[in-house]
């Protein structure tokens, strides 16, 4: 299966952002972007100009993601949140502790959804491997620059 059928696994609000996030790219960044190609164009040689440069590296950067997201669009599968409490899946919430430590509460969301500082880690990262699956109860190691770190899973929601 090539990169561009993989699943992308996403909530409801994260495909809504995607969406979002596409339809100003086509509608208002394009058109920036357009105009600012156009402005640097009459300032003459374009060869030597670095205006027109920078315009024609944006308009690449504008259009990759364009396509990137209409893929992650295409294959996006939703994530059903809430639905299984009794183990972790994509899509729970989960706390969990470290010996000694204070409990920690994540968010199990796909790569394209993960954001760490705000609690939401990916399916794929370690520590998202490692609890999917698991229970209440159940302990986790992860492999971290730190060593090897052991988590109880505390709750699920």
């Amino acid at each position: 299966m090539s990169a561009t059928e993989q699943p992308i696994y996403v909530t409801r609000d994260g495909l809504r952002k995607l969406e979002d996030e596409l339809e100003y790219l086509r509608t208002v960044k394009r058109a920036q972007v357009a105009q600012r190609l156009h402005d640097a164009m009459g300032e003459g040689d374009i060869d030597e100009n670095a205006e027109y440069d920078d315009a024609k590296n944006e308009q690449s950067f504008v259009e990759g993601r364009i396509l990137t997201l209409e893929t992650m669009i295409r294959n996006a599968v939703i994530i059903q949140e809430g639905k299984h409490r009794d183990q972790v899946v994509l899509g729970s919430t989960v706390t969990i502790v470290e010996e000694g430590g204070e409990p920690e509460t994540y968010h199990l969301v796909g790569s394209a959804e993960a954001d760490p500082r705000q609690g939401r880690i990916s399916n794929q990262s370690p520590l998202g491997r490692a609890l999917l699956g698991k229970r209440v109860g159940d302990t986790v190691t992860v492999s971290a620059p730190a060593g090897v770190l052991s988590f109880q899973i505390i709750a699920i929601r």
